[in-house]
C-alpha cells in the first residue's frame, strides 16, 4: 500500500546538507517524492511509499545529518490529490 506524507523539519536544518541527506535516506527506503528548503528556515518534504519506509525516513529526519540540530519533525497529510513522481528530487527553495 502506498502512503503519502508531508514532513516539515524545524531546527538548524539548512546549510548542513539536510536535503541531500533526506533524499538519500528516502531513496534507500524505496520512497518517491521531493525535498526543499523553505524561506522560514525549515525543510519540507513530500514523500510516498510504504508505511515502513516512511517511518524509517521520519526517524532519520529526527536524527538528521552531522551538523544539524532537529527540534521537531511535523508530519501531516498532504492536500487531497497530491501525487509523487518516481525518484526523490531536491527542489529549489520555496
Amino acid at each position: 500500500m502506498t502512503c503519502i506524507v508531508s514532513l516539515r523539519i524545524r531546527g538548524r536544518v539548512q546549510g548542513v546538507g539536510f536535503r541531500a541527506f533526506l533524499r538519500e535516506e528516502a531513496r534507500a527506503a524505496g520512497l518517491s517524492g521531493w525535498v526543499r528548503n523553505c524561506r522560514d528556515g525549515t525543510v519540507e518534504a513530500v514523500l510516498g511509499g510504504s508505511a515502513e519506509g516512511l517511518a524509517q525516513v521520519r526517524a532519520a529526519a529526527a536524527a538528521g545529518p552531522p551538523g544539524a540540530r532537529v527540534d521537531a519533525v511535523e508530519a501531516s497529510e498532504p492536500p487531497p490529490g497530491t501525487a509523487v513522481s518516481p525518484g526523490v528530487a531536491v527542489l529549489p527553495t520555496e
